[in-house]
């Protein structure tokens, strides 16, 4: 898996996140949004490894995870993202929604629609949105 791999699989899973809301299936598109996100930070955690470079394994051990605080960091963007929140009270709001989501949200059935659609807009929200910021480092 490479770094436009994950661009591509993270564009996907918004669209599929889109499209499972607009066919009120919440939990799909609430799970999906955040797994975009994940794909976002390892894309950004790709693009610290050079082709031919012996693999650091301290970044990889903390790369394989599914916890987004931890990619933040995995992805080099700890103090960026804080730097950016600190200034940005939409995008630390956004944040906060962001960051509980887990893998484990893909077993969860009782995710509604406010719920999902809050995700969605935290994650794209074209000035304040978390996956808006993550771009703008891939």
């Amino acid at each position: 898996m490479n770094r436009k791999s994950l661009q591509r699989i993270s564009h996907l899973r918004l669209r599929e996140a889109r499209t499972l809301l607009q066919a009120g299936l919440p939990s799909g598109a609430y799970y999906l949004s955040g797994y975009a996100v994940e794909c976002a930070l390892k894309s950004c955690v790709a693009q610290q490894t050079k082709e031919h470079d012996y693999p650091n394994k301290k970044l990889a051990n903390s790369a394989y995870t599914h916890d987004l605080e931890a990619l933040v960091s995995a992805a080099g963007l700890s103090v960026a993202f804080k730097l950016a929140r600190g200034s940005n009270r939409t995008l630390e709001l956004n944040w906060a929604v962001v960051k509980d989501w887990t893998v484990d949200s893909r077993y969860m059935l009782n995710i509604d629609t406010i719920q999902a659609k809050d995700m969605l807009s935290a994650c794209t929200s074209r000035l304040n949105g978390v996956l808006t910021w993550i771009k703008k480092e891939w």
